[in-house]
């Protein structure tokens, strides 16, 4: 069997259907606060069950691991997730250990933790509805680049991430999303692998 899997109407195959798939762009879109709690508020956070935050991030991957294990043997899909989720471990899942690992391994790089979480708290819905409007590859990839551009220019302005990431670091992001995996969702893909590049050029920087 190929590894590959093919598109499919993100509606149709919500649980829930139209309010399903609406909550679940909701949720992806709200994912662009962990960052700011992270940064502004993690040491209190941590500091209210007397571990560190690093500690802290490692105990919420382990928790969404055990409970994403228990989902997969009872079979089960909540409200907003895909029918198919029954069988193979969620976006939300595989979502929360890439950004676990990116505050794990960048704990202290607001200037590049955010516009790696924004590119697919906002990345992702926006690239999956440019598809939903029959949008063909070219288009969704070019306007998908834009708009992650647009939040890394915003990371420049703000936080100082380094300008030439801006052009870099978009294409990539979108790139990373497009592969389409049975074993892996693209909320780790879209995450990790532009992750793993930050990291080989935070040496550099």
């Amino acid at each position: 069997m190929s590894d590959q899997v093919e598109l499919t109407d993100p509606v149709e195959h919500s649980v829930g259907g139209l309010s399903g798939h609406i909550a679940r762009r909701a949720f992806h879109i709200s994912m662009a606060i962990i960052p700011w709690l992270w940064f502004e508020h993690g040491e209190t956070i941590a500091g209210a069950f007397n571990i560190s935050m690093a500690q802290f991030a490692s105990a919420v991957i382990i928790s969404f691991a055990i409970a994403e294990a228990v989902r997969l043997k009872l079979g089960i899909t909540v409200f907003g997730q895909r029918d198919y989720e029954s069988k193979q471990v969620s976006a939300l899942a595989w979502g929360t250990f890439a950004i676990g690992l990116a505050f794990l391994t960048i704990p202290e790089r607001p200037e590049l933790v955010y516009p790696l979480v924004l590119s697919l708290s906002f990345g992702d819905p926006f690239l999956g509805e440019l598809r939903r409007r029959d949008f063909n590859s070219q288009q969704v990839f070019l306007g998908g680049t834009i708009f992650i551009a647009l939040i890394w220019g915003v990371g420049w302005h703000l936080l100082g991430t380094p300008l030439f990431m801006v052009p870099l670091m978009a294409p990539i992001c979108v790139a990373a999303e497009w592969p389409r995996l049975r074993w892996i969702d693209d909320n780790a893909t879209m995450l990790l692998i532009p992750l793993a590049v930050v990291l080989l050029l935070i040496p550099w920087l």
